[in-house]
């Protein structure tokens, strides 16, 4: 029987299925062998450091994230169904949550880089324009609900037996109405 030719790809497919499962900590060059059926050997040709591998897997957690959040999206009520969708993803894919969540951000010294490095420019005029306010008060609004809901998701992937998806749903629901008022009547 031929030997299996093992390619960069099948390497990150491998990385990224055991961080989806069992978080990064486990992604380690036996388990992506095991996970492949090959020896160490081919592994460590693709991975002259974990690191770049590790920066391989959040870059797929990304992609992946990405869409998932474009297929689960309610785009007739969009932004407060962004916050129900990263929720969700909590609960669905806790692991590749807390990747996406905690992974090293470069460059970021103030809530004002964070939120132009990880929002879509163009989310606060959406929702100045959904909302009838201000560009100003629409960025406050999304990045008080980006960062209330980083932390109440974080709760949630961390949580066991969990907290349950529907007072989680309230209590963001809650969080959400408040931050209007205050982007509404400051």
């Amino acid at each position: 029987m031929p030997k299996q030719r093992i390619t960069k790809e099948m390497v990150v497919n491998a990385a990224f299925e055991i961080a989806r499962n069992s978080g990064m900590e486990q992604v380690m060059v036996k388990n992506i062998a095991d996970k492949i059926g090959c020896s160490v050997q081919p592994i460590y040709s693709y991975c002259k450091n974990m690191e770049g591998l590790r920066r391989d897997v959040v870059e797929q957690v990304g992609v992946f994230i990405q869409n998932y959040v474009r297929t689960h999206i309610d785009k007739e009520d969009l932004f407060r169904s962004t916050g129900r969708v990263y929720i969700q993803l909590a609960k669905e894919e806790p692991a590749l949550f807390r990747i996406f969540i905690l992974h090293q951000r470069n460059g970021i010294s103030s809530l004002d880089d964070l939120y132009r490095k990880e929002t879509d420019p163009h989310v606060a005029e959406f929702i100045a324009g959904q909302l009838n306010i201000s560009t100003d008060k629409a960025k406050r609004l999304h990045l008080n609900m980006l960062i209330y809901t980083i932390g109440i998701g974080t709760i949630f992937s961390v949580t066991e037996p969990g907290i349950s998806a529907d007072e989680i749903y309230t209590q963001l629901e809650a969080a959400y109405e408040t931050f209007l008022k205050q982007a509404l009547y400051a």
